[in-house]
């Protein structure tokens, strides 16, 4: 389409290549800083992401440091069920968040809001985008598989109210593992979140 000082192409993303698909098929180009029409809902943090995106982007920022404080809590002040109780609340947050996120990526897909960024490259193998985001999914999935196995093991393996039994050095061994891929996702997804919806060509 021709606009004032410049053009601009747009081609939705196909829905089942909503985070690593193949350049041919949504390629997009951002000209003379072009104020964009996304598909989907807008965001609330002043960026170019979406309304899930950046749901998930506080969340994490949630989710990390809760998490730290009820490890504390059943680590130094034995409150298990108390520590029980947050886990649960944690997994319901972040499947509830990941729900609508992967609904929102397949409807919309991202691709379109990061064309901006002067770190983004159409070739899926190429850019900080896409490398950020390469580096990024193997903690989000890892972890996805772990918090399910840390939290369904715990649920029948612990007594109820939760007390330490024989299963406790397994569940510290995992839970510990699960709680640094945790930070691990967080942080390689905001790294990811800057460089696709923040940052700008100046």
């Amino acid at each position: 389409m021709d606009g004032v000082g410049g053009t601009k192409r747009r081609k939705l993303p196909a829905p089942w290549l909503a985070w690593a698909s193949s350049p041919k098929d949504e390629d997009v180009t951002v000209e003379d800083g072009e104020v964009m029409d996304y598909p989907g809902f807008e965001g609330f943090l002043g960026s170019r992401a979406s309304f899930m995106l950046d749901v998930v982007f506080l969340a994490m920022f949630f989710v990390v440091p809760v998490m730290g404080w009820s490890i504390y809590q059943v680590k130094y002040r034995h409150r298990f069920l108390l520590h029980k109780q947050i886990q649960i609340g944690i997994g319901v947050v972040l499947l509830s968040a990941v729900t609508l996120f992967e609904i929102d990526m397949r409807a919309n897909g991202w691709r379109e809001r990061a064309a901006a960024s002067p770190y983004y490259n159409a070739e899926w193998s190429a850019g900080w985008v896409n490398w950020s985001l390469w580096i990024h999914l193997p903690f989000a999935v890892s972890t996805s598989v772990l918090w399910v196995f840390v939290m369904v093991q715990a649920l029948r393996k612990f007594p109820r109210p939760p007390q330490p039994n024989e299963y406790a050095p397994r569940h510290k061994f995992w839970a510990r593992i699960a709680a640094v891929d945790l930070c691990l996702t967080g942080l390689t997804g905001w790294i990811f979140y800057w460089l696709a919806f923040v940052a700008t060509a100046s």
